[in-house]
């Protein structure tokens, strides 16, 4: 890139020295400008060459090849480089604007474990994960991640399962159950029988996913090309017959002067308007983008976007905050003050999501002397003894075992129980927060043809199934691991119509494979994970899911843009190629036209800029 503007530059001072400074002396001019044409268009001339070579005649490198060689033909140098020039600066727009090398999304990825406790002839041995074998036991420590997947042997404890499922909520595991790599162990050392090897464990089919699954994302062919494949070779077959027929049955006419029509003919041919107009547009719509806090990694993904058909999103982080918060207290026989004020003393001393948000909803200084003594029940809850009265806070179970009547709550989320001296005081619930604009997001993309709205989640099915019927998402899928997901993703693949796109939006590490393998993925960017913004092709920066309608509706209007500008230059040009056919057009008035159109096209373009609607 930076030696691409370093001869852009070079080449452009050459030629403005040139024009500027023009020599008594023909030669020197001439070759001044013969200089600042090999800087710029080397390799264009050397990408014509070999494709032609391999078979592949007609692209746009052999017509601006032609085309300009053509004007040095007629002795036109200044339009020959300035058309070269023209071209080179058009396509550095389109580098800036597509793809730009992603770094390694492995080495971002923090769900690698790094070594494994195996139990070797009694002693504890340290070793790398892909040297344990199938049926050894290891131990995990508190804040340790599992290193392979495997079954429970000894202990109790919860998992941090973020990496693997993208939610906040630890999980319970105990003796006989299922644990899987990536995740890390909260509370107590375990002891585990591996059932996988490390190369098919949870976590090496995440990195593996991560790694290879960008290989099946579908590319849009760049426009420019697809054109050229046709309109260069009718260009120059028109071009030769126009040399060699009219000389031959014209009576009178002759070579010489046809053979100049025929290269003036090339030299219009070349679609300067096109070349420029089209990257611009789409480097207007990602700038445009840009400023609404979305950044759009290449136009291949601004055009894709205004083909949306299906819209999956992930839940947690995604539609809902990610944050656990308080959103209702009942009580029964005390003030809900006083419930709150109970359970957050009887909670200051864990550090678990709960009894955060359980504190941070009470937002008071909690006075540790009224808090005589605080025991955690695993499974269960907490037992305290504050101001002499004792508390029980925990979940339905703690309840049942300390024999006290209290009436279940029937609502969607975490349920805190509280007891104060053996009687049920009431409960609070706690709960991940639906976005603000989430709503509103499945609503408008409904309004701008999306056809279906989906929802993939680790969470358990009651909790998906309430947040999918509060936002009116068509369907959703729940208890996925990031395989599912991304098994799930193919299936929604293969529902699309032929141009449609789907779009997924998530934010966490579990996300990258998905966000990968979508025409287009969308990361989440100011609380979402590394790995996922750098697999996403789009990233809403400011955290906002209705960012996408506002991607979706500038993407269309870029896209509408764009077809103005083709329609209008490619209108233009035939119109002026067929007056320099019959001589009609000079040279300087077909040049004065095709600039004319180019500088139109520009600012229609730069309209894309302003983002808004379409």
């Amino acid at each position: 890139m930076k030696n691409k503007v370093i001869k852009i530059v070079i080449s452009l001072a050459l030629f403005i020295f040139a024009m500027v400074f023009k020599f008594q002396n023909e030669l020197l001019n001439n070759i001044i400008f013969i200089l600042s044409y090999i800087i710029v268009g080397f390799e264009i001339l050397k990408e014509a060459i070999g494709n032609i070579i391999e078979g592949k005649i007609f692209d746009e490198n052999f017509l601006m090849s032609i085309a300009t060689i053509g004007a040095f033909g007629i002795g036109e140098f200044p339009e020959a480089v300035a058309v070269m020039l023209f071209y080179q600066i058009g396509e550095l727009f389109q580098s800036y604007a597509v793809d730009k090398s992603r770094k390694s999304i492995t080495n971002l990825m923090d769900i690698r474990p790094d070594y494994a406790n195996v139990i070797r002839n009694e002693k504890t041995e340290k070793v790398n994960p892909e040297n344990v074998q199938i049926g050894e036991t290891i131990i995990v420590k508190p804040g340790e991640k599992i290193p392979l997947d495997g079954i429970i042997l000894e202990g109790s404890t919860e998992l941090d399962t973020k990496a693997l499922t993208g939610e906040a909520m630890p999980r319970e595991a105990k003796k006989g159950e299922e644990v899987l790599s990536g995740c890390i162990n909260l509370n107590t050392m375990i002891k585990v029988k591996v059932t996988k090897e490390f190369g098919e464990s949870t976590v090496s089919k995440i990195l593996d996913l991560v790694e290879n699954a960008s290989s099946k994302k579908s590319k849009s062919e760049n426009f420019i090309t697809k054109f050229a494949k046709y309109y260069t070779p009718v260009v120059v077959i028109i071009a030769i017959l126009l040399a060699i027929v009219p000389p031959i049955i014209i009576k009178g006419e002759d070579f010489a002067s046809w053979f100049y029509r025929a290269l003036s003919f090339l030299v219009v041919s070349c679609p300067c308007a096109l070349v420029i107009s089209i990257p611009l547009s789409f480097f207007g719509g990602i700038g445009g983008a840009s400023k609404m806090g979305i950044l759009i990694k290449g136009s291949n993904y601004l055009e894709l976007l205004s083909n949306a058909e299906i819209a999956v999103f992930d839940k947690t982080g995604t539609l809902t905050k990610g944050v656990f918060e308080v959103q209702k207290i009942v009580s029964y026989g005390v003030s809900k003050q006083e419930l709150l004020k109970t359970a957050a003393y009887a909670e200051n001393y864990s550090n678990h999501p709960i009894s955060k948000s359980i504190k941070q909803a009470f937002n008071e200084k909690i006075d540790e002397t009224q808090i005589i003594d605080a025991k955690e029940i695993s499974g269960l809850g907490i037992e305290a003894k504050i101001a002499n009265k004792t508390v029980l806070v925990g979940n339905e179970k703690l309840m049942q075992e300390k024999k006290i009547e209290f009436e279940k709550a029937n609502e969607i989320g975490t349920i805190l129980y509280v007891a104060i001296e053996g009687k049920f005081a009431g409960y609070i619930l706690i709960s991940d927060k639906i976005k603000e604009d989430a709503k509103t997001t499945i609503k408008e993309l409904k309004e701008n043809n999306i056809k279906k709205t989906i929802m993939l989640t680790g969470d358990r099915k009651k909790v998906g199934e309430s947040v999918a019927k509060e936002l009116e998402i068509d369907k959703v899928y729940t208890e996925l691991l990031p395989t599912d997901k991304v098994k799930k993703v193919e299936e929604l693949l293969k529902e699309k119509s032929e141009k449609g796109k789907l779009i997924f939006v998530g934010d966490g590490i579990n996300d990258a494979p998905v966000l990968a393998l979508a025409d287009i993925g969308v990361a989440m960017g100011a609380l979402g994970a590394d790995s996922a913004i750098e697999a996403a092709d789009v990233v809403i920066m400011t955290d906002e899911p209705s960012k996408i309608v506002q991607a979706i509706k500038l993407s269309k209007k870029t896209m509408k843009i764009v077809r103005e500008n083709i329609i209008f230059a490619i209108s233009v040009k035939i119109l002026v190629l067929i007056l320099s056919a019959f001589g009609v057009s000079t040279m300087w008035e077909a040049v004065f036209a095709d600039v004319g159109v180019s500088v139109i096209a520009i600012l229609n373009a730069l309209r894309a800029l302003k983002g808004g609607k379409v």
